[in-house]
């Protein structure tokens, strides 16, 4: 499913316009898409009553069309008006009336005790009144009408589909806002949104997301020609299996790649175990911890795992010393993760530093990343091309407290896999843009990697301007470590031979997948991020098929 912001929607509209199309026409199309996924929720529409609320613009006009071929189909239509003026060019509302439905108005109904009796007998109610581009408040008398609306659960079941009133909302549900999913004080709470034309990101991201319901898309007539490479696109499973790395007969653990997971200290040991444990189960054919010492006793940790000591600078903090013998060891190694329960000590900043080499600019043509001169030591023009790495949790922190560390970085080498909080850290001073799709996207092209926006929705961005967007809230990974699951997941892929789009793409795709089953076995409390594991492989078995 493509989305799209609300200014490529409307530029998309006025091109298949430019095209030969007309305003009318793309609204037939709009309200026909509407009244047939009406008509699917109906099941038998005939004799069921559908009771249309219109707006003053263009979702109004998708709803007026919608309640005609509804009226066609054989339900009992009515409408209620919210501050739609009566026009000889609202050919849509004068075909309503042409056929004899009824008609209530808001402003004859302060109290909304007439939109209550007509949610009371009806089966389906559809939210036609503001649709995208809302931009203020749900106030006043819409805010009462909303509440009506949010408020008509209270009947008793009707008909053969075993529901009360239920809702489906035009575009967008009344008071979420069309590109970031924010509330406007209030809105519709939708059992189903069809977007027309194609679904708008504000529909995929929370808490708009839990308002939209289940998702339909209403084609209106977009030339395909004019539908950008690059637009969002959600993830599904066809386009995740067809990113799944091979797995030939006569491979070896070689066949798979190594990496390297640097993660872990007294205080977070289980942090290393389970991103290891998770670049394991996701098919590396090797998987080494490298950590310090007194993190070296951690628990869970899988036998099949390696180990790299590393020497700490103090109890309980990699220093310079790490970085350069884990430098030292990185030859053989296709893929690095870094981060999980690190810490953030004052020498684990300098372990990063030096690991990345981000405390200087990178030398014209030297490959890799460039490590500077620290402490007096000197800059090693020679030192060997890091692998593409996960760079996760603690050192996106110490990250972001490093000037223009993006600068120092070979484009496209890295996934950085941030929740909202370390997204906020590491853009500094700037606020969150509430679109985490367009977060994503500039955080990407700025930093020329790739970016894995975590949360309800989350969100993978690349440096090029692709982006895909995963509509997976499961509270049963709502627990702590499970980002390391995930970052060792990519990791893991990306030791495969996987580009690093394509490996946090899939990540992403299999650690929601193995959450949704988690879910099914244990249900969305008391689950634990190492519950994942074992699902890992079947969530892979079921892409498969």
């Amino acid at each position: 499913m493509r989305l799209v912001a609300t200014a490529q929607m409307r530029a998309l509209e006025q091109a298949a316009v430019d095209a030969g199309a007309s305003w009318a026409t793309l609204m037939e199309q709009a309200g026909w898409g509407v009244a047939q996924a009406a008509v699917r929720l109906l099941r038998h529409p005939n004799g069921k009553r559908v009771l249309v609320l219109v707006g003053p613009g263009n979702n109004g006009g998708d709803g007026l069309v919608a309640a005609r071929h509804l009226h066609d189909a054989g339900a009992h239509v009515a409408l209620y008006l919210w501050r739609r003026q009566a026009s000889p060019d609202d050919t849509n509302w004068a075909r309503c009336r042409a056929r004899g439905i009824a008609e209530h108005a808001a402003a004859a109904d302060p109290g909304q005790a007439e939109l209550r009796r007509q949610l009371a007998t009806a089966d389906l109610a559809v939210d036609a009144l503001l649709g995208i581009g809302t931009t203020r408040p749900v106030a006043s008398e819409l805010a009462d009408i909303v509440a009506a609306l949010n408020a008509r659960d209270a009947g008793p079941p009707r008909g053969d589909t075993g529901a009360g009133c239920r809702v489906l909302a035009i575009d967008m549900p009344t008071g979420v806002q069309s590109d970031s999913g924010a509330v406007l004080g209030s809105a519709v709470r939708a059992d189903v949104t069809v977007a027309t034309g194609l679904a708008k990101r504000g529909l995929l991201q929370h808490p708009g997301r839990a308002y939209a319901g289940a998702i339909e898309v209403a084609e209106i007539g977009i030339p395909p020609e004019s539908l950008e490479e690059h637009m969002s696109k959600t993830i599904d499973a066809a386009g995740a299996r067809a990113l799944l790395p091979a797995r030939p007969t006569d491979a070896h653990k070689g066949t798979f790649g190594k990496v390297m997971v640097i993660a872990g200290s007294a205080l977070y040991p289980g942090a290393a175990s389970l991103a290891t444990a998770a670049a394991a189960r996701v098919g590396a054919g090797v998987v080494t911890l490298a950590t310090g010492r007194s993190a070296l006793a951690g628990p869970g940790r899988l036998p099949e795992v390696t180990l790299r000591p590393l020497p700490e600078a103090d109890w309980n903090a990699l220093g310079e010393a790490a970085a350069d013998e884990a430098l030292a060891h990185l030859g053989g190694f296709q893929a690095l993760l870094v981060g999980p329960g690190l810490g953030r000590e004052a020498p684990t900043r300098e372990f990063l530093v030096r690991l990345l080499g981000v405390d200087a600019p990178r030398q014209r043509g030297q490959i890799g990343f460039r490590v500077g001169a620290v402490a007096g030591k000197p800059a090693d023009a020679q030192r060997r091309e890091l692998p593409p790495t996960v760079i996760d949790a603690d050192a996106l922190t110490l990250l972001g407290q490093i000037d223009q560390w993006w600068e120092h970085l070979p484009r496209e080498r890295c996934v950085l896999t941030p929740h909202p909080g370390e997204m906020q850290r590491l853009l500094g001073a700037e606020p969150l843009n509430d679109d985490h799709v367009q977060a994503a996207e500039d955080a990407a092209r700025t930093w020329g990697q790739v970016v894995v926006l975590k949360g309800a929705t989350t969100v993978v961005a690349s440096p090029a301007g692709r982006s895909v967007v995963n509509d997976g809230a499961n509270p049963a990974l709502a627990t702590a470590g499970t980002g390391d699951v995930l970052a060792g997941a990519i990791a893991g892929l990306l030791a495969q031979g996987m580009a690093p789009f394509d490996a946090a793409v899939l990540g992403v795709y299999l650690h929601s997948a193995a959450g949704r089953l988690l879910r099914d076995d244990l249900g969305d409390m008391g689950t634990l991020a190492g519950d994942l594991l074992p699902r890992l492989p079947l969530a892979i078995k079921a892409l498969r098929g």
